[in-house]
């Protein structure tokens, strides 16, 4: 069923890229399930329904294309970004849908790694005699999806770690002042950030120190899960992050004295208990909750750990052109364990972007 590259025509590729385009649209609001966007063309070539899923739920991208399409689909092509379902989940199976609609050819950019479908799905469609190819765009396609691939490889949400620092790495001076050390260009775009992951992790120093909101200002409805990961719950009685009017928020500990539990319970916020405070643990809990992509906006040390544990595949660094100084000063990352200079961490060449007078400097962690 896959085709060697060359045999793509312009067309192909034009199509497929649009049925990328449009699975875009929906970043951040589909977890558990991936991004798919797809595209109709009638017998003769002609564009004649596209669409792309929306949200865990709503119809997959091939049913509203579909549907778009009605008859026209007779005989044509479907673009998909994703091997189309072949399992009863909240929806039926869209490669039922697929067949009964007599098209022709679907050419699809990637088989989905998920065990309900692995492969089924195109299948279902080559044994109905439907002319099936994949493989068109498929880096764009993984890379498009890479934080629902990477729960079902690794069963954790995929990590994004957020710091925000001076040009000497500060976050904050000795005193312990940090706001705000980004503009309001790197703020909106953090707030854009917190919009395509489905949680934001603070720790406990951090929700002391800052009282943090955290939520996307209205980016992303409806807001992500605001999770606080602490050791001993040793938390504020009073936070912005208790008001769950805006956003719900979920404590995250490991043993903790039974009346500080009773605390959080008193306060009406979701609280869950974990073997021990460890951030693997917290990122595969959350990706049962169904997170794909979690951001971690925390202090150092908690940084540190994540990093440790391997639960961040991405740094966003945003640098502002100011000088804090300070030997006390907070950094973004606390002792990891690098005692020498071959034991650092060294990655490709970051992409980096303007965000008004800062610098966005963007990693991706092997």
């Amino acid at each position: 069923m896959s085709s060697p590259d060359g045999d793509w025509s312009a067309a192909d590729r034009r199509w497929m890229a649009r049925a990328l385009a449009l699975a875009a649209l929906a970043d951040g609001q589909t977890s558990p399930n991936p991004l798919v966007g797809a595209v109709v063309l009638d017998a003769g070539g002609g564009l004649v329904g596209e669409g792309f899923h929306r949200r865990a739920g709503a119809p997959h991208a091939e049913v509203v294309a579909l549907a778009q399409a009605g008859p026209r689909a007779r005989g044509g092509t479907l673009y998909v970004s994703l091997e189309p379902c072949c399992h009863h989940g909240r929806t039926p199976p869209c490669s039922e849908l697929v067949v009964g609609a007599g098209l022709a050819r679907v050419v699809v950019a990637r088989q989905d790694p998920d065990p309900r479908v692995a492969g089924a799905g195109l299948a279902a469609l080559a044994a109905a005699g439907i002319s099936v190819s994949v493989g068109l765009c498929s880096g764009a396609a993984s890379a498009l999806n890479r934080p629902f691939l990477h729960r079902l490889a690794t069963g954790r949400a995929l990590g994004v770690l957020k710091w925000a620092a001076s040009l000497d790495g500060r976050q904050a001076t000795s005193d312990g002042h940090s706001q705000w050390i980004s503009g309001v260009e790197a703020r909106h775009w953090v707030h854009s950030l917190r919009a395509r992951c489905d949680a934001v992790v603070i720790g406990g120093g951090t929700l002391r120190a800052d009282d943090p909101l955290l939520t996307s200002r209205g980016q992303r409805s409806p807001e992500p899960l605001r999770v606080v990961f602490s050791r001993s719950l040793a938390l504020p009685a009073e936070a912005r992050l208790w008001d769950q009017g805006r956003a719900p928020t979920l404590v995250v500990h490991g043993p903790a004295p039974t009346q500080r539990c009773n605390a959080i319970d008193d306060l009406g916020v979701d609280r869950l208990a974990l073997a021990e405070a460890s951030p693997r643990l917290l990122a595969e809990a959350l990706a049962a909750r169904g997170c794909n992509r979690i951001l971690w906006e925390c202090g150092p040390a908690l940084a540190a750990a994540a990093l440790r544990e391997g639960c961040l595949q991405t740094i966003e660094a945003l640098e502002a052109p100011l000088l804090i100084g300070g030997c006390g000063a907070a950094t973004p990352l606390a002792d990891f364990g690098v005692r020498h200079l071959d034991q650092a961490l060294r990655f490709p060449p970051p992409r980096l972007q303007r965000l008004g007078p800062d610098l966005r400097r963007s990693v991706e962690l092997p």
